[in-house]
């Protein structure tokens, strides 16, 4: 439930209702908000407990139940949109961001050359994965560590932020250390163990929509993150497998105004996994765009013709170029900027 405090209340009446909430074997969040403080009390048996357990206590301006499966996520717990700074750039706010960079890290030429590519397009974050996730045993599956390293010296040359996939949470301390924005792939949104390691972190992280979940699922995921004490999750559609066989994936362009009604969390959307051909990422980035996501993951390549992973979706660097000029006319007839 929500115990939204009075304005002005003081820091012992907002103490009265954690203790009060401890003392029940509940958990709380805190949503210090600018002009009053937001209790979240959370635990299985929640629901049984009359409304006046905490309606009663000084500085207490209302209590509701939040229905919906996410509690953290919403926005009853939050009503103001979360945005988020790495590195000075905010995520969530009137700049639409673009996250670019190849599907995989496969040498330092190929990397350093992407990472050049994608800054002088515009391009906001470098993307690369270090790690790969794959369907078969027998696939690229990345370069690990030495991957990492490369992102590091990508940056350092660049200057563009690193956001790269973290998939066995013993490896999370070791990604944070190099990357600027934790990446959680589809197929990890719901490795519980995996979410709840990241969330003890201070780490910036994209989830991923798995392309099984409903919206509810993806926003209950996001609260194992948020629970830990990470109030710096972003979201990431990046399509859902339906009936459909046209395209590699069908791109929810419903999920971006549904998660912004109910969520106070950005929302980015990746066309390149949706698209799974890279004629298609065009015209879904620049819906999705228009759509109202506050950015974009798209793959490039040097040479996607000899890419290890995804090449067939990936975008070479004057697709690309082309794309971002065409994503900056929409952003400024929204009101936002690039």
């Amino acid at each position: 439930m929500i115990v939204e405090m009075r304005k002005g209340a003081t820091t012992a009446e907002v103490d009265a209702v954690v203790e009060r909430a401890k003392n029940l074997d509940l958990d709380v969040q805190l949503n210090l908000g600018t002009d009053k403080t937001v209790v979240a009390v959370l635990g299985s048996n929640t629901g049984q407990l009359p409304i006046d357990t905490f309606a009663v206590l000084p500085g207490v301006e209302s209590v509701a139940r939040i229905m919906k499966p996410y509690k953290l996520a919403s926005r009853e717990f939050k009503d103001t949109s979360t945005i988020i700074d790495v590195d000075g750039i905010q995520i969530g706010g009137d700049r639409v961001v673009v996250i670019a960079g190849p599907c995989a890290v496969e040498s330092e030429e190929q990397l350093f050359q992407a990472a050049r590519t994608v800054k002088e397009a515009g391009a906001t974050f470098l993307r690369g994965g270090a790690f790969k996730p794959r369907t078969s045993p027998f696939s690229f599956q990345g370069l690990e560590k030495a991957g990492l390293e490369m992102l590091t010296s990508a940056k350092a040359q660049t200057g563009l932020p690193i956001v790269t996939e973290v998939i066995d949470p013993q490896d999370v301390n070791l990604v944070a250390k190099h990357a600027d924005i934790l990446q959680i792939g589809a197929r990890n949104m719901q490795n519980f163990s995996l979410l709840t390691k990241i969330g003890k972190t201070n780490a910036p992280v994209v989830l991923k929509r798995a392309f099984s979940c409903t919206v509810t699922e993806w926003l209950t995921a996001a609260d194992y993150l948020l629970a830990g004490g990470n109030s710096k999750v972003i979201l990431c559609e990046r399509g859902i497998r339906t009936f459909e066989d046209s395209a590699r994936f069908s791109l929810d362009m419903c999920s971006i105004p549904i998660v912004k009604k109910f969520s106070h969390l950005p929302v980015i959307v990746d066309p390149s996994h949706a698209a799974g051909h890279f004629s298609l990422v065009p015209s879904l980035a620049r819906a999705a765009l228009a759509a109202g996501a506050d950015g974009l993951l798209i793959e490039v390549h040097p040479n996607p013709k000899e890419a290890l992973v995804d090449g067939l979706q990936s975008l070479t660097p004057s697709d690309f170029a082309r794309l971002m000029k065409e994503l900056e006319i929409i952003a400024r007839a929204l009101g936002r900027h690039i």
